[in-house]
């Protein structure tokens, strides 16, 4: 999908943190996200080294804090000019199982673009969809296979 003016507005605002707050070996990773209804929501990493999330997931409760609904689109931009950065497989995942139609800003600074989650994650894991039916009566006991 070719770039929109919000989206563009959107890398900004991620790069904008990431000069101002990623200034250490904790936060070197700022991202921004735009709800549906076009309120933007940014954050940055909280680096571990037990893992400590990353700054997508970090994003995600940033805006639930505020009471966002769906994020429509995120895009995430490192520190020190390396600019847009895409999201690591667990940001993947957390991501599609959360915002299954969420638009994810990636390329090198020349030649950005939009994708949807799902060609991010061809062939995935849902977690909605591997989730027993509550309606579907557990075995008796002593009930033969």
């Amino acid at each position: 999908m070719t770039m929109q003016d919000t989206d563009r507005a959107l890398v900004q605002a991620a790069t904008a943190v990431a000069k101002l707050r990623c200034r250490s070996e904790n936060h070197t990773v700022a991202a921004a996200a735009r709800t549906t209804d076009g309120r933007v929501f940014t954050s940055v990493n909280v680096y571990h080294f037990t893992g400590g999330p990353c700054a997508e997931v970090a994003v995600i409760g940033a805006a639930a804090t505020q009471g966002a609904g769906e994020l429509e689109t995120i895009v995430a931009v490192g520190d020190r000019g390396r600019g847009v950065i895409p999201p690591c497989g667990r940001c993947r995942q957390v991501l599609l199982d959360y915002f299954p139609s969420i638009r994810v800003i990636v390329g090198p600074a020349d030649a950005l673009r939009v994708v949807p989650i799902v060609e991010l994650l061809p062939e995935t894991y849902v977690w909605a969809d591997q989730q027993l039916d509550a309606a579907v009566p557990a075995p008796r006991a002593g009930a033969e296979d």
